[in-house]
């Protein structure tokens, strides 16, 4: 399908509008699943570990099915797969209400509606890059802070019905506003030509139909011609009965030749076919070679290695405040007369804040974004630390903020990797880092919560999350370091405009 030229603007607005409120919708109740969390212990009175697997895979299972994804929008199209994905957001969290048990959660809305979440990010992005080329970065800036602004709204929201309609009701009502995502995913309308002429055919495609009739066992040919002779020669017989034998072994003759010629075509379009077969298999099997390749030179250089470890111990310990924070406060016993604003609600307005204040200190030509992003995941390993001594609301607050603020480097870290491996290979390395951020997000929150069964107490639990970021950053900043020598594969040239900001130093 051919496209035409991105517009950057005109219907584009109105697909970054619907991409925002996608976002919004669908990314919501994951995000703001610490609300929820407190409701489940009570409600089945599992472990906290074994309870945090249900927000942990909502959250993480769309980054590791993140390459199912992306062929899912590649064969389909980024409507189609956006109406599909509302049906199983809004399904997952309606069946959740119904849930008898844990373990049923972790279908229904680990499962589920984590990979609508991942599917509908995909196409989101996918059908903003499409209309957007010049204005690109602003136009995925705006619809990237709609998960933000929707864990700020859905905190205090699921809060408020689960009060006024209990948890299954809140989770009904959640999934039935998911709903709208339907009418979201039926405005993005797919940007192709109107004179776009129907696509070339294939290798396979141009092959001629008479082709594929001999995938059938050999003697299809001699039954054919048999089934010929014999309707011929009666419907002969039938009109002149006299010449009924002569034009029988005539007809005879000619089909013996035809049988011929028909079996020897039959066996060089076998060939034909077994050639191409073979020259198909072994270029997917090139291609697969090529791809492993290019992953073992990704590893070879040192500043991705380090990358590759820093991501996923930031997401195992900057991940859970996000899902817990709810629980450290009623473990703290702060009065609910306190408690001005959910913690969590404080994380999401202030994770929008960061992703928009780093992502303008990017733009200034005297900062390095590399050890820009080392210093929010120090920050963050320090805030981590400081969580067991918070004994308040305003303390805990002031802490959510700053965890939000930091998480928003999110924002910066494409073009940290584009600074790493270079543009040439931003696709393939931001691929495999996007799987482990997600085996992050999966494997933190329940890690944490059984410290917490382990220990009774979170002050080990935090202890544990602060030095997993704490020694992702440092590994980043000594492997960064110009001493090293580790950013040698640097690209001189800017990131490209997929992504939200443009990177004003070399890493």
């Amino acid at each position: 399908m051919a496209f035409r030229k991105p517009p950057d603007g005109g219907w584009g607005w109105v697909i970054v509008v619907v991409s925002f409120f996608t976002q919004f919708l669908c990314y919501g109740s994951p995000l703001a699943v610490g609300v929820l969390y407190l409701e489940w212990l009570d409600a089945f009175g599992e472990g906290k570990g074994k309870t945090a697997w249900v927000g942990s895979l909502a959250n993480g299972i769309g980054l590791l099915a993140s390459p199912v994804c992306s062929i899912c929008v590649s064969s389909f199209g980024a409507r189609p797969v956006a109406i599909f994905s509302g049906f199983m957001v809004a399904g997952g969290l309606m069946m959740s209400s119904f849930a008898p048990n844990i373990y049923f959660l972790y279908v229904s809305y680990g499962i589920v509606v984590g990979l609508g979440c991942g599917l509908l990010y995909t196409a989101t992005v996918t059908i903003t890059c499409q209309y957007f080329d010049k204005r690109r970065g602003l136009a995925l800036g705006l619809i990237s802070t709609g998960s933000s602004v929707g864990l700020f709204i859905y905190a205090a929201l699921q809060r408020e019905l689960i009060e006024l309609y209990g948890l299954d009701g809140c989770l009904l009502i959640v999934g039935a506003l998911s709903l709208n995502i339907l009418a979201c995913g039926s405005l993005m309308r797919p940007l192709e030509s109107s004179s776009s002429s129907p696509p070339e055919k294939t290798c396979v495609d141009k092959v001629p139909d008479q082709y594929f009739v001999y995938h059938e066992k050999e003697k299809t040919v001699e039954e054919n011609i048999s089934i010929l002779e014999k309707g011929y020669i009666d419907e002969k017989c039938v009109n002149n009965v006299p010449d009924c034998k002569q034009e029988s072994i005539l007809n005879k003759n000619v089909l013996s030749s035809i049988n011929i010629n028909e079996k020897d075509t039959y066996k060089k379009k076998v060939v034909e076919q077994t050639n191409f077969c073979k020259q198909l298999a072994k270029r997917k099997w090139q291609l697969y070679l090529t791809y492993w390749k290019e992953t073992m030179v990704l590893f070879k250089n040192k500043v991705f290695s380090a990358l590759f470890v820093a991501i996923l111990l930031f997401d195992i310990g900057g991940f859970p405040p996000s899902l817990l924070m709810e629980d450290v406060a009623r473990s703290a016993n702060i009065s609910e007369d306190d408690y001005y604003m959910p913690l969590i609600s404080i994380i999401g307005i202030m994770t929008t804040v960061g992703k928009l204040i780093l992502g303008i200190l990017a733009d200034f030509k005297w900062v390095n974004t590399l050890y820009l992003y080392v210093t929010t995941l120090l920050m963050t390993g320090v805030a981590l630390f400081a969580i067991p001594f918070a004994k308040s609301y305003l303390t805990l607050a002031m802490l959510s903020g700053i965890l939000g603020f930091l998480t928003g480097n999110w924002s910066i870290f494409p073009y940290v990797t584009t600074k790493t491996v270079g543009i040439e290979k931003l696709t393939h390395a931001y691929g495999i880092l996007m799987f482990f951020a997600g085996l992050g997000n999966s494997l933190g929150p329940p890690i944490v919560g059984w410290f917490y069964d382990w220990t009774q107490e979170y002050n080990t639990a935090f202890y544990f999350s602060g030095f997993c970021v704490l020694l992702g950053g440092f590994l980043l900043l000594l492997a960064a370091l110009p001493c090293w020598n580790a950013c040698t594969n640097q690209s001189s040239k800017l990131p490209p405009n997929t992504y939200s900001y443009k990177v004003a130093s070399n890493a």
